[in-house]
């Protein structure tokens, strides 16, 4: 998955902003919350959140890495991008969507029009 194919995917999904943080970074945010980064200058690099039981686990991979500055948080960031099949990447990224979504309140779901 490329840049162009990241962003259409996570713009397809509900309530989804995007904007530029930090000078050179798309950041796609739901509800104010980030879920996915990645960077806009090359090589494509991307940053997503994963289950707490499946970060360790992750990180121990040749693919994977825990994210500078948000591993606390248990993000994970992509070291290979080519290795990951597509339907994979739409699967973490859907998974990362889901677990900030579901961190928001039912008030702030249903002004997004999410709940």
């Amino acid at each position: 998955m490329g840049i162009d194919q990241l962003r259409a995917y996570c713009l397809s999904l509900p309530a989804v902003t995007e904007d530029i943080k930090w000078g050179n970074d798309l950041v796609f945010s739901i509800g104010g919350k980030m879920f996915c980064v990645t960077s806009l200058d090359p090589p494509f690099k991307c940053s997503f959140k994963v289950k707490d039981d499946e970060f360790e686990e992750l990180c121990t991979t040749e693919n994977f890495s825990p994210a500078p500055y948000m591993a606390r948080a248990k993000w994970v960031l992509v070291l290979n991008t080519s290795s990951m099949p597509h339907e994979e990447w739409k699967a973490r990224i859907k998974q990362s969507y889901d677990l900030v979504k579901s961190k928001l309140s039912k008030k702030e779901r249903i002004s997004l029009g999410i709940d």
